[in-house]
């Protein structure tokens, strides 16, 4: 017999709009069984036990509110934490290690910020016991025997640990931090780090300015800091790498490792899987269903874990979570490739000069089907210069550039009063009935639940993934997408890389894709335009080249180099001071394009 699973979105459910059809439909209560009922505040409530998993009450839902799934049965004497009757669930546990860097990777929606909070001691678990008392750690303690989270909960129930947490949603820090950037490091830095961490961060300059004053990625710096700076033996830290450009990515990913010691435990979860690579010694996976139930998996070997998600399919436990695997692209396309069949789109010399910024841009040129690759550190000018090709900004001389068609993506999507499905109907015209356009915007980035939601009433993510469906549903010429990744999960920025060489391809557009995710550029782009100069000072945009080429020019400035994984084709970081790294800065190769 399985293990039912009955998930019913409080969102969606209106009871009083609608005719009761779970309850009116069910077999079982048809029968004198009460499987569906209502509950005290009016919703109903599925008894999970009684169910025989016909599905008739998620069918014949007007709301499609509810979700039933079956699952092994084993699974019961695992689940961990559940949030009320028909909510979401997560099975099993992620586990730091003393002296180790432990990654986390899964979709969004299946526990990990769920487990995140539990580990940090913010959330308890109560075991799926939600109508009851609330286990204490000592019978937490007895639940994971045998396991390192056995001395974990003990620790914490004697005081043992100290833990620090980066939350994910560093945008939510100005509502509830005040003042200047220095005295709130001062505040919680332990004796001895408060220079070690304005140093790793580069935070010296900001110091004296206000908080609310500060950019994504500087809010970012400064949360990470703020956690590092903590006197802890287990630091958290929930999505270090989002706002902020790949320099400092790594860069925060080697800080994070240098707090490491034989009594330090860190935990990271990251949707950037080279950051995650660089910077894990091992790491767990999540499967499931977002919002409906989670699974943990491992512990894995970093190289390991990352193949086995990328393939879609853990062995350990024998579940294929994913019909897909994720590939990237070793050869790239050659010139000719792409060339062939269609007038170049050329933009001319110019320049844009803000207060102490100016931006100088080279001529350049994009086939049609080609997807231009955009890199460079944060404040250098990308964004400014998608905004000169879309012309919502005009150049020092006054021209502005103007095309048949745009289709633009901001950095920063403005919430408007309109609802999701009218906006993505508007956007996308008779293909939004098609299945294609479901099996390939809709369905991978999660939006079914969205739809019939106010684009004003969203938070950040949801939003992101509205807009970012909403550019590439528009019929153009050219698609300009800024920093279409941040919020989205590992899965959801594949979809939309592997949706944007489909459009390239397919309607012959020319597509430039603002990116920091170096593995999303590898796998989008044909080619690359990478930015130099001094951020916040002066910036160049260089014609597109070609990756071996872009890769390198980057990744030589930064100092890092990549090789490739010889399974998935997918690149990797050397380890500073490896052996392969000398090898590769000598031979001038910072980034591999072969296995």
């Amino acid at each position: 017999m399985q293990l039912r699973v009955a998930v019913i979105d409080r969102e969606k459910c209106d009871p009083k709009k609608c005719g009761l059809e779970c309850t009116r439909f069910c077999p079982k209560v048809r029968s004198g069984i009460e499987v569906v009922k209502l509950g005290e505040d009016g919703y109903p409530v599925i008894v999970e036990p009684l169910c025989i998993g016909c599905g008739l009450c998620a069918s014949k839902c007007p709301f499609k509110a509810i979700t039933i799934v079956n699952l092994p049965r084993e699974l019961e004497s695992d689940l961990v934490h559940q949030y009320g009757p028909n909510t979401f669930r997560l099975y099993r546990l992620p586990y730091p290690e003393p002296g180790a860097v432990v990654g986390l990777i899964g979709k969004n929606g299946t526990g990990k910020s769920t487990a995140l909070q539990i580990l940090a001691n913010i959330l308890k678990p109560n075991l799926g016991r939600f109508d009851s008392s609330e286990p204490s750690y000592e019978e937490l303690a007895r639940q994971f025997r045998g396991t390192l989270l056995q001395d974990y909960f003990t620790r914490i129930a004697r005081g043992e640990i100290k833990i620090s947490y980066k939350p994910q949603y560093i945008e939510k820090i100005p509502k509830v931090v005040r003042g200047k950037v220095g005295d709130v490091l001062r505040r919680v830095a332990s004796p001895g780090k408060l220079e070690k961490v304005i140093e790793l961060f580069e935070l010296g300059h900001l110091l004296n300015r206000e908080v609310s004053a500060l950019s994504g990625g500087e809010l970012q710096r400064l949360a990470l800091a703020a956690c590092l700076a903590r006197d802890a033996n287990t630091f958290i830290v929930d999505e270090p790498s989002s706002f902020l450009d790949i320099r400092q990515r790594l860069r925060a990913a080697a800080a994070i490792r240098s707090m490491l010691s034989s009594n330090i435990r860190i935990l990271v979860c990251d949707h950037d899987l080279a950051v995650l690579d660089y910077l894990s010694d091992k790491v767990f996976i999540l499967y499931g269903r977002a919002g409906i139930f989670g699974i943990v998996s491992g512990p894995f070997g970093v190289r390991e874990g990352i193949n086995i998600f990328l393939n879609g399919y853990i062995p350990t436990d024998n579940v294929r979570f994913r019909s897909e695997r994720i590939t990237f692209q070793v050869r790239p396309p050659s010139q000719q490739e792409i060339i062939e069949g269609g007038m170049p789109l050329e933009w001319p010399e110019m320049t844009k000069t803000y207060d102490g910024f100016r931006l100088e841009v080279r001529s350049g040129r994009i086939y049609p089907g080609e997807v231009i690759g955009i890199l460079g550190p944060n404040g250098i000018g990308k964004t400014t210069f998608i905004k000169l090709l879309a012309g919502v900004e005009e150049c020092d001389d006054g021209y502005r550039l103007e095309y048949k068609s745009v289709s633009y993506k901001p950095q920063y999507p403005e919430p408007r009063d309109i609802v999701v499905e009218k906006a993505l109907r508007d956007a996308a015209g008779p293909k939004f009935e098609t299945e294609i356009y479901w099996s390939e915007v809709i369905e991978p980035l999660q939006l079914e639940r969205l739809l019939d939601r106010n684009m004003s009433e969203l938070s950040g993510g949801e939003l992101q993934k509205v807009s970012v469906a909403e550019a590439l549903s528009r019929e153009a010429e050219i698609y300009l997408l800024d920093e279409p990744s941040a919020y989205l999960d590992v899965e959801e920025r594949y979809s939309i890389a592997r949706y944007l060489r489909r459009i390239a391809r397919d309607r012959r557009a020319y597509i430039f894709l603002v990116e920091h995710d170096l593995m999303v550029l590898d796998f989008a782009s044909t080619r690359l335009m990478v930015f130099t100069g001094e951020p916040g000072i002066h910036g160049i945009a260089n014609p597109p080249t070609d990756l071996k080429t872009g890769f390198n020019q980057f990744l030589k400035e930064v100092g890092i180099t990549f090789r490739r994984d010889p399974e998935t084709g997918r690149p990797r970081a050397n380890k500073p001071g490896s052996q392969l790294d000398k090898i590769q800065k000598e031979q001038g190769e910072y980034y591999y394009l072969s296995t």
